[in-house]
């Protein structure tokens, strides 16, 4: 969506029209509205940002929940933004910390601010994008003189006003639909700048979950957290937000229900250990927080192979760290062979999971031709050199 498009919206008109239009999920239906808004005598602007947003309202359903049918978005605003369940518990870190005013410094869409403003937090909201800034207001309205929006650049903003900072540095070259991503050294606000920031003034900054390990700072808590199965972002706090003797965090949402694992450092990996009866596949925020030989002492488990993220036991114990699976046997790795007994055991289901071997799941199940009623799990690893494919049950 561009400044004009926006203008044309932005009007008592153009966002009755949008409530009035509703959700549209599939192409062929946004065709079809185009066509009656345009018959309707609309102008051009109007129908194309009515319909962009319909579209982009159903898909921000998923991060905002009902709260999405009265938002706006741009797309690119609406991929990078916070999901507001995970928006809240940052929110809820700022809260318990007692601080009041926070500075929400690349606010996107808003979805961050949406989290601080909904416990109470006072939020100075700012973004470099014009039109996603006025997003942002517009998104952010309902609260009051409980949040400001600004247009304007992170480095520029005046902090006096305020107890402590949410960062979210632009990672992707600007734009509202398609963008890329760009180096370290291209970012804005630079990487130099937040954590000066930081060392300064309590905040949270949120980075990809792959940033550059030994780019952390050592005074900060680095915090990896993964919802419903998918490891979406690193987060850094400093200052009173940084908890007590913890480095390493990672928060493991799914659905409504948490559950974090705290260190004081990186936790070394338990020993290897023979295949027992059960394979642990640590969660991605545990992956990424190196936590793994937390997890393992836990369990009762040892490494299925050195560098490989599968654990094996033969305890019965699970956690909400792992996914767990009962071996039912080894099968032939030769995907011939594979394929025959998994025919001559009635698979026509098939689970496919891999770490530390080059397959191509889909290419794979193609290959399979599977038949049948049972269903399973296929874990594909190795030892070594060799290749295993081992058939199991989710715990």
């Amino acid at each position: 969506m561009d400044t004009r498009e926006l203008t044309a919206l932005l009007t008592p008109d153009g966002l009755r029209l949008l409530d009035e239009v509703g959700g549209i999920e599939s192409t062929d239906d946004a065709a079809r509205a185009v066509s009656r808004l345009r018959a309707a005598g609309h102008s051009p602007d109007l129908v194309s940002a009515v319909v962009g947003q319909a579209r982009l309202r159903v898909r921000g359903a998923a991060k905002f929940g009902p709260f999405a049918e009265r938002m706006l978005f741009t797309r690119a605003g609406l991929e990078q933004a916070t999901r507001l369940s995970i928006a809240a518990r940052h929110a809820g870190r700022f809260r318990a910390a007692g601080l009041d005013r926070v500075a929400d410094l690349g606010c996107g869409i808003g979805g961050d601010a949406l989290g601080l403003a909904g416990l109470g937090i006072r939020v100075h909201a700012v973004d470099a994008d014009e039109v996603t800034a006025a997003i942002a207001a517009y998104n952010l309205a309902p609260f009051g003189e409980t949040v400001t929006v600004a247009h304007g650049r992170a480095e520029d903003t005046d902090l006096d006003q305020t107890d402590a900072v949410w960062l979210d540095p632009a990672r992707r070259t600007a734009g509202h639909s398609e963008t890329r991503q760009v180096s370290s050294n291209e970012w804005s606000p630079s990487l130099e700048w937040v954590f000066a920031l930081l060392e300064s003034t309590p905040g949270g900054v949120k980075l990809g979950p792959g940033f550059d390990r030994e780019r952390i700072p050592d005074d900060v808590e680095a915090q990896w957290i993964s919802a419903d199965g998918s490891t979406i972002e690193l987060v850094l706090w400093s200052g009173v937000l940084a908890r007590e003797n913890v480095r390493r965090a990672a928060l493991v949402v799914r659905g409504t229900d948490a559950w974090e694992l705290t260190a004081p450092a990186d936790s070394p990996d338990v020993e290897q250990r023979e295949l027992g009866a059960f394979v642990h596949e640590p969660d991605g925020a545990i992956i990424r927080a190196r936590l793994i030989g937390e997890v393992a002492r836990a369990l009762q488990a040892g490494m299925l192979a050195p560098g490989i993220a599968y654990l094996t036991s033969d305890a019965a114990l699970t956690s909400p760290f792992v996914s767990s699976f009962r071996v039912r046997e080894e099968l032939p790795a030769d995907p011939k062979k594979l394929a025959q007994a998994l025919r001559a055991r009635g698979i026509g289901t098939l689970e496919i999971k891999k770490r530390g071997v080059d397959v191509d799941p889909a290419v794979l199940r193609k290959k399979l031709s599977l038949r049948g009623d049972a269903s399973a799990t296929l874990l594909l690893t190795r030892i070594g050199s060799k290749r295993l494919a081992l058939l199991a049950d989710r715990v």
